[in-house]
């Protein structure tokens, strides 16, 4: 069995990724057998953290077979997907949370939205998180977003040594800390939609694929596909974020202090000139 480059590179000294990896070739097998699957080879390019390829099933129905490298952020993928059931999302034919494998439809033509021009990815994003955007049950499983705040905040600390800008990082941090103070659990987020997690298919123009569902602050969601267009946020920052925020409808001051925290604090081990130029164009 292939195991793609990226996957191999994201599991390469982690002792738990390793471990992962090495018990990778079974599990799918197991679960080909289960799932009376037929394979292809995995998808390669932006897959970095599942192993993840096309299948058909025994009525020979298309499907694609994902099994996720078990990380705190996509916890409940299973059950966003579940809470979700297609709409917008791709919907999950089946699931083995043992293992955090998941049977799902597939996408065809399964072009990615990143082939649109960014103005055009703007609309089908903002579009995309309002049908995301639902207040779940009372007993739902999902984790809050100051939970996930509060663990990026804790590696960014881990990893003061390598702060270009030390007062810039710490600012962030504070924002963060501000905003979760004064944030409600309101609505399920995809909290990692960009235009590379979604594919165009045939009973929708497009789907979100690879959501990590967390309770929060809608005007957080937008964040992820402003930091995926670094380009025309260094050069009109304020601009972009007032649109995006028109878009989505939600908050612009909440969305801006959303997206200048993550641009200064969430380096996390990493050292980008990108961000720290949108840090400051965006700074209080």
């Amino acid at each position: 069995m292939r195991i793609p480059a990226r996957l191999r590179e994201s599991c390469t000294g982690w002792a738990r990724g390793e471990a992962w990896l090495h018990e990778l070739p079974a599990a799918v097998e197991r679960l080909r057998d289960r799932w009376e699957l037929s394979l292809g080879e995995p998808y390669e390019g932006e897959v970095s953290v599942s192993w993840v390829a096309p299948a058909r099933r025994r009525d020979g129905s298309p499907a694609v077979l994902k099994v996720g490298l078990p990380h705190m952020e996509a916890e409940h993928e299973i059950d966003g997907l579940r809470f979700w059931n297609g709409d917008p999302t791709v919907r999950l034919l089946d699931a083995d949370p043992t293992v955090n494998a998941m049977l799902l439809e597939r996408c065809e033509p399964g072009t990615r939205l990143r082939e649109l021009p960014e103005p055009e990815q703007d609309v089908v994003i903002a579009g995309l998180l309002r049908r995301v955007w639902r207040r779940p049950g009372p007993d739902h499983p999902f984790r809050t977003l100051v939970e996930m705040i509060g663990a990026w905040s804790d590696e960014t600390r881990a990893n003061e040594a390598s702060w270009a800008d030390a007062d810039l990082v710490r600012e962030g941090l504070e924002m963060y800390a501000s905003l979760c103070s004064t944030t409600r659990d309101d609505v399920l987020l995809a909290t990692d939609l960009h235009a590379g997690n979604v594919l165009a298919a045939q009973r929708a123009p497009w789907l979100v694929i690879d959501p990590k569902p967390f309770v929060g602050d809608p005007a957080y969601d937008p964040t992820q596909h402003l930091l995926n267009c670094l380009d025309r946020m260094r050069r009109d920052a304020r601009g972009l974020i007032r649109r995006l925020a028109d878009l989505a409808e939600v908050d612009e001051e909440r969305l801006r202090s959303w997206t200048f925290a993550r641009a200064a604090a969430e380096h996390r081990g990493r050292d980008d000139a990108s961000l720290t130029e949108v840090a400051r164009a965006l700074a209080p």
